[in-house]
């Protein structure tokens, strides 16, 4: 896909002439009935990241992903050969959930050899097969291998563990990422395994809070009591810009500056921001890694002075690479039309001194803090969404990747829709 600088005079929109320059309408985050739409349309036909293969490190480890939007759960395993595959997390005798701890609603992970459902006893193995049932002669015209684990499909790129809930998917995992976002490959994600980890539940559509983070027009005024107060009002008036915007298929990008407070003077810092050398865009010291020839997809543009890109992952993931050598992961994980749960994962290469430590604690410490500010305004958002005082709403150029993510999804439906129709009239 052909990528676009924006001349002084241009307009990133003007690029995607699809897209149009009309107000857009957000029913699609307050209505109940789209919000069913959008499970079978969206969440059970799309590939979905749930987790990294990190989380997977010897034959037998395995982790559970709890898919509300989707009303499943499923367990990831790497078996005894080292395959790493997906099921449903529902033993095939009475639908109890197969991998669970002390709570049956929360994720879990471990290590084993076989999978053992907690209420009757019946095994199976990691790849699948059930291998033992208890008092197995009482059952009638019963064979054992008719009654494995329900496989879901997974796939890998780039040590991301995707599963995709279709019977058939339309599309591998490689061709439905596409050019944009495969062209990371070879950037050092398996070299950053230091993991922090947020979760927390959103009083707001998962598609807000998309939008929220897929645009920096609210920069300079929704965070900016994050700059000292002798500087923080004016900074308002400077107003703050992404330097690269791209969409290819359903996925979306944008990369901008990010903090670079290592370039900032002294003034425009907080204390302990210049005491740990670190701050929300990340630590200011680059780790021991060589970041000196990115994969092409990364800085796509070769923008100058390069912070961040933001890949936003059809439906509900986003990766964005840091150019102090980081990364961070979001996921919208939609539980109704007006709540989901929001997770954020931040990566580092694991630290080689108490300083480096420091200075990733703080990185993620400030990014909660952000974080905190996003999730609080799209609950008010939300709230007046919901009057329909407003029927639509204007979008600036900036704002092109939240005028794509609802088209995307509006397209998605209404596919969806007319197979419905099609498979009714036969």
């Amino acid at each position: 896909m052909a990528k676009f600088p924006k001349p002084p005079e241009g307009s990133w929109t003007a690029h995607y002439p699809e897209l149009g320059t009309e107000p857009v309408s957000y029913e699609d985050s307050i209505s109940p009935e789209f919000f069913e739409l959008e499970r079978e349309a969206v969440f059970k036909r799309s590939w979905l990241n749930v987790g990294r293969v990190e989380q997977l490190p010897r034959n037998g480890s395995y982790f559970t992903k709890e898919l509300a939007v989707a009303k499943t759960s499923v367990v990831v395993v790497r078996d005894m050969e080292g395959k790493i595959r997906a099921h449903h997390n529902i033993c095939r005798h009475r639908g109890n959930k197969l991998v669970w701890q002390d709570f049956p609603r929360e994720e879990t992970q471990g290590n084993c050899r076989q999978f053992q459902c907690k209420y009757h006893g019946w095994k199976y193995e990691l790849a699948g097969d059930l291998t033992f049932v208890q008092q197995e002669e009482e059952f009638f015209d019963f064979d054992k291998a008719d009654y494995g684990l329900i496989p879901v499909r997974c796939d890998v790129w780039a040590g991301f563990v995707f599963v995709n809930l279709a019977d058939e998917p339309s599309q591998s995992l490689h061709d439905f990422l596409g050019p944009m976002v495969t062209a990371m490959e070879g950037y050092p994600f398996d070299q950053m395994t230091e993991r922090y980890f947020y979760r927390g539940t959103i009083g707001s559509n998962w598609k807000l809070f998309m939008d929220g983070f897929q645009e920096f027009y609210h920069a300079p005024v929704l965070h900016v009591r994050q700059l000292p107060a002798t500087i923080g009002p004016p900074s308002m008036a400077m107003g703050f810009e992404g330097l690269h915007y791209e969409i290819n298929g359903p996925h979306r990008l944008v990369t901008t500056y990010g903090g670079q407070g290592w370039r900032m003077p002294d003034e425009l810092l907080k204390p302990m921001e210049i005491a740990s050398r670190s701050g929300l865009f990340g630590p200011w010291d680059q780790p021991d890694i060589d970041l000196n020839h990115f994969p092409d997809g990364v800085n796509p543009a070769n923008v100058a002075p390069w912070g961040l890109d933001a890949f936003n992952v059809f439906p509900n993931f986003v990766i964005l690479i840091w150019e102090r050598g980081w990364y961070l992961t979001y996921h919208y994980w939609p539980t109704a039309a007006n709540t989901h749960v929001f997770e954020g994962t931040l990566y580092f290469v694991p630290p080689k001194s108490a300083r480096e430590r420091v200075a990733h604690e703080m990185a993620a410490v400030t990014f909660k803090e952000y974080a905190l500010q996003d999730s609080n305004t799209l609950e008010a958002t939300q709230s007046m969404l919901e009057s329909r005082v407003v029927s639509a709403f204007p979008l600036n150029d900036q704002e092109i990747l939240c005028r794509h993510l609802h088209k995307v999804v509006g397209e998605w439906v209404a596919a969806y829709e007319r197979e419905q129709l099609e498979e009714a009239s036969k």
